[in-house]
């Protein structure tokens, strides 16, 4: 197994029913990555916290905007702009359609903007995209990797 198949995915969502429907979704894919879950903006940014004291750094995290506590607009810049986990690559994956969060969200670093879709079998396809492109393709960062 690659060292990124070892990497977590970070979800970062605060909406009950959102969260159990992402978990779900990507459950039918059996990934190889751990799920590890921050409900609100302030629990996500002290993930940076663990990963200085040696926990693996995500894969790729899936950024809701919406959330308590702190922006997920501010989480974005926060990790975007750190020197060792700006290339950790971040999906926004909201329901907001706002011209100006994709502008912000694309101006601040995100790799990706999706509106969360509200059918099951969509949601399943969102999974099944972001596991094969961010943990099976995509090839991370060697300097993010080497935080592990």
């Amino acid at each position: 197994m690659s060292p990124a198949n070892r990497r977590p995915i970070l979800l970062v969502e605060d909406s009950p029913m959102d969260l159990d429907l992402t978990l779900r979704a990507l459950s039918t894919r059996k990934l190889a990555n751990a799920i590890e879950v921050a409900r609100d903006g302030e629990e996500a940014l002290a993930q940076m916290a663990r990963w200085d004291a040696g926990a693996p750094p995500p894969v790729v995290i899936l950024l809701d905007l919406r959330l308590p506590r702190v922006s997920g607009l501010e989480v974005l810049r926060r990790v975007k702009t750190h020197p060792r986990y700006g290339s950790i690559p971040v999906v926004v994956l909201t329901t907001s359609r706002d011209d100006t969060d994709v502008r912000e969200a694309y101006a601040l670093g995100a790799n990706s903007y999706i509106v969360k879709p509200v059918e099951f079998e969509k949601f399943v396809e969102v999974a099944h995209q972001v596991d094969l492109y961010w943990c099976l393709l995509n090839h991370p960062d060697p300097l993010s990797v080497a935080a592990t």
